[in-house]
C-alpha cells in the first residue's frame, strides 16, 4: 500500500479559555476551535511539532486514507 497517505485524526479535548496565547493560536493553526471537535491533518514533521507543543490538549490517532 504504497499509494496510502497517512492523515492524523485530531481531537480537541480541554477549552480554549485561559489557554496561553502560543498554544491557543497552535490549535487554531490545525483547524480546531471546539472541544471534541476533530480535524484530519497529513502526518508531516511540522504537524507533528505542533501536536508535540498542545500534546496536554488533544488526542491524536494515526489513519490511513
Amino acid at each position: 500500500m504504497a499509494g496510502e497517505k497517512k492523515l492524523l485524526k485530531i481531537t480537541l479535548r480541554k477549552s480554549l479559555i485561559d489557554m496561553h496565547k502560543k498554544n491557543k493560536a497552535i490549535l487554531r493553526a490545525l483547524g480546531l476551535r471546539r472541544i471534541r471537535q476533530s480535524v484530519l491533518q497529513p502526518d508531516n514533521a511540522a504537524v507533528r511539532g505542533m501536536i508535540r507543543k498542545v500534546s496536554q490538549y488533544v488526542d491524536v490517532k494515526e489513519v490511513s486514507e
